[in-house]
């Protein structure tokens, strides 16, 4: 019983992938701005919610920055708050 244990917990680290790394920590020359729109729409899910840090990539400073900069952009109708989808 014992065995069987230690071979679950092995093949769990086995799945483990490393997180890719933050997109505007790699790249200086990306600047995130209110703006900007077509890259905010990226971290924008397709019903208006701001992309989890674990689904987008992002670190946790530039996360922060982002939603800042998305909640922004809505506020100045640059992007939409909800997208409606009719049946």
């Amino acid at each position: 019983m014992a065995n069987k244990k230690k071979i679950d917990r092995n093949r769990k680290r086995e799945h483990h992938r490393r997180h890719r790394a933050c997109p505007f920590c790699t790249n200086s020359a990306l600047e995130i701005d209110y703006k900007d729109f077509d890259l905010l729409k990226r971290y924008v899910s397709e019903r208006g919610k701001i992309v989890a840090r674990r689904n987008s990539g992002v670190c946790a400073k530039h996360q922060r920055r982002l939603a800042k900069e998305i909640k922004r952009a809505r506020f100045l109708a640059l992007i939409p708050y909800v997208v409606y989808t009719y049946r």
